[in-house]
């Protein structure tokens, strides 16, 4: 399930009458598999709400706007997202909790196809019922452990592969490292892009070892190349305090005489059009001046670090082993 670092919430002073909320929707703790989820008004804004799986901000949702984000992280990781090419896309979201990321990319890319994959079968059921959630095939909801989900996909079957998964305050030990890279790799097509929202605390330690894992699977000339970066705010990134920190890594596209062979069904000319690559064949570029703006205009600024700087933030760390998946 997704995970926000904690920081301090912002409560109104002018705010009138009793936090109801819309009739639909839940007052109090409600029992899921893994444990409760509430669903929190916002003071100031009473079409937006926040779930709470476990006492933890999983999602945060405009009712009225499916393409709000309100946590930084997310709205970090859909400044990548819109350097992709225009067009449906194909997404994958490990932690699937509220589907804000998904909602969100299916107002921004309408008919998209995209896939939610969470542990806990009830809450999907809950949030079907409370959240204005595109309908399938838009988005399809599973219930599944994500490491098992991952690993049964089509190869080159994505755009865009997110990790968004916690237990407590960290990452299952199956849903990090190189096996976990490699399968991720292995589902996107060539030019996607994975999205990896991981929660540190200074120095930074699991960091840097992720962006050394992700440089070691998708090749050691992916900083160089603009195909591996590191975003945070100013303040996590200097080891101020603990906080997201959100990691892309782009999958090369083909050597030119690979590019003739696509996948059975697909040729290269529509994986480049899915959000891939463009008609001429150029991958996603982390290093696009568009994105250090859009990153620094946002409401909460972040940093980007991508080529070198990526590499000097990995430093000597490490890459990380997978866990074996848990049974079933």
């Amino acid at each position: 399930m997704a995970r926000r670092a904690a920081r301090s919430v912002r409560r109104s002073t002018s705010s009138s009458g009793p936090l109801t909320l819309p009739a639909d929707l839940p007052v109090g703790q409600v029992p899921i598999d893994t444990g409760t989820a509430e669903v929190v008004r916002d003071p100031d804004h009473p079409e937006r709400v926040t779930l709470h799986v476990n006492g933890v901000p999983s999602s945060s949702l405009d009712l009225d706007d499916p393409g709000f984000l309100d946590f930084e992280y997310m709205q970090q990781m859909a400044a990548v997202v819109a350097l992709l090419p225009g067009g449906p896309l194909r997404v994958l979201h490990l932690g699937a909790a509220g589907s804000a990321f998904a909602r969100h990319v299916e107002h921004e890319r309408p008919d998209s196809r995209q896939l939610g994959v969470d542990l806990d079968s009830r809450l999907l059921e809950l949030v079907r019922a409370w959240f204005a959630l595109p309908r399938a095939p838009r988005l399809r909801l599973r219930a599944d452990d994500a490491g098992r989900a991952l690993a049964s996909l089509p190869d080159e079957s994505y755009d865009v592969v997110v990790r968004d998964v916690f237990a407590g305050d960290s990452t299952p030990g199956h849903l990090v490292g190189s096996g976990f890279a490699a399968e991720a790799r292995r589902v996107l097509r060539p030019g996607g892009v994975l999205l990896v929202n991981c929660a540190d605390r200074p120095p930074l330690t699991i960091a840097r070892r992720e962006v050394a894992t992700l440089a070691a699977v998708f090749g050691p000339d992916a900083a160089g190349q603009g195909r591996l970066a590191a975003v945070a705010e100013p303040a996590v990134l200097k080891g101020r305090r603990y906080g997201n920190v959100v990691l892309a890594a782009v999958r090369a596209l083909p050597e030119p005489e690979e590019a003739t062979t696509a996948a059975p069904g697909t040729s290269a000319a529509v994986g480049q059009r899915r959000g891939t690559g463009d008609a001429t064949g150029t991958a996603l570029d982390l290093r696009e001046p568009a994105l250090g703006r859009a990153l620094r205009t946002l409401a909460v600024p972040a940093t980007l670090l991508v080529g070198d700087e990526a590499t000097r933030f990995a430093g000597t760390a490490a890459p990380l082993p997978t866990d074996p998946l848990p049974a079933a």
